[in-house]
């Protein structure tokens, strides 16, 4: 894979900052590999929870948003490396704002499921 075009341009940043930001990169990867792992769980381990076409729709949904957020760690790793090297203001992400949204209706239906089990 060839180096981006904007890793050339600017000027090279600390490479303490490089590395927080490829560790913020890195958690946000291990949060959709958590979201993947969580969707395969519920389809594969956790049967009688609920009827099969709820249990799919929420195991897509589920890899969905992990696959989503794999993809917008990328551009946000890119974008901050971006700024610093240009010695602009970081970007806002409202990515974190959505996530903390979709976690929380995931424990919402997952509540309600288990506590109106079959």
């Amino acid at each position: 894979m060839r180096e981006p075009q904007w890793r050339r341009s600017g000027t090279t940043p600390d490479y303490r900052f490089s590395l927080a930001n490829e560790r913020t990169f890195l958690a946000w990867l291990r949060t959709s590999l958590a979201l993947l792992a969580g969707a395969v769980a519920l389809d594969q381990l956790t049967p009688n929870i609920a009827p099969t076409l709820v249990r799919g729709v929420l195991a897509v949904a589920l890899a969905g948003v992990g696959a989503t957020l794999a993809v917008l760690a990328y551009r946000r790793w890119a974008h901050a490396e971006q700024a610093m090297r240009h010695g602009r203001e970081l970007p806002f992400s409202r990515v974190m704002l959505g996530m903390t949204v979709v976690v929380f209706l995931a424990a919402l239906v997952f509540a309600v499921l288990v506590v109106v089990r079959p």
